[in-house]
């Protein structure tokens, strides 16, 4: 399984909403000891574990579609998991699907075109600023102090739901690591 988690790179970036793709799979990197790959052709930061591939595309959000194809290909991957911020819900909340629209979100966006639409997704809830107008400001900057409360407990919620697809579906995982909201 190709485990992607959606983000920007660089350190201007590194702790905002849009990044908590990146934030998880830091945190599985760290638990799994999962080794490096380096291959430039990939764009992106690749690691390794047991026979799961887990990716940072460091393409920027709107062409992480190259990065994940890269590696899918290269690799023969069928299975693919993104791991996304989402403005539909909640703060907190941490949901699971396959497939769907992007829903203005430019890194899904750019994967849709490239692998199609149909790979699973875990939606983590970043809710919505107050004006529409305010979407990229609001998705590039930190976490509010009462967000980052609950930040650490959120991600190791979200990383130990990908270490169960291990070992269940993702229906399962669903039902028994979906968050509503913090």
């Amino acid at each position: 399984m190709l485990i992607v988690g959606l983000g920007n790179p660089g350190s201007t970036y590194a702790n905002t909403r849009h990044n908590i793709g990146f934030m998880v799979i830091d945190e599985l990197v760290r638990r799994t000891q999962a080794s490096p790959i380096s291959k430039a052709s990939f764009e992106g930061e690749l690691f390794k574990f047991k026979n799961h591939y887990l990716l940072k595309p460091m393409t920027f959000m709107n062409l992480s579609g190259r990065s994940v194809l890269a590696v899918k290909n290269f690799y023969k991957i069928d299975e693919v998991l993104v791991i996304h911020d989402d403005l539909d819900l909640p703060f907190g909340a941490l949901r699971f699907k396959v497939g769907g629209g992007h829903g203005g979100h430019n890194g899904l966006k750019s994967i849709d075109e490239v692998i199609s639409k149909e790979y699973a997704r875990v939606r983590m809830g970043i809710s919505k600023p107050s004006h529409r107008g305010e979407v990229v400001s609001y998705v590039l900057s930190p976490f509010s102090d009462v967000e980052k409360e609950h930040l650490e407990s959120w991600i190791k919620a979200a990383a130990d739901a990908v270490m169960k697809l291990d070992t269940m579906s993702l229906e399962d995982v669903s039902s028994q690591y979906s968050i509503k909201q913090i």
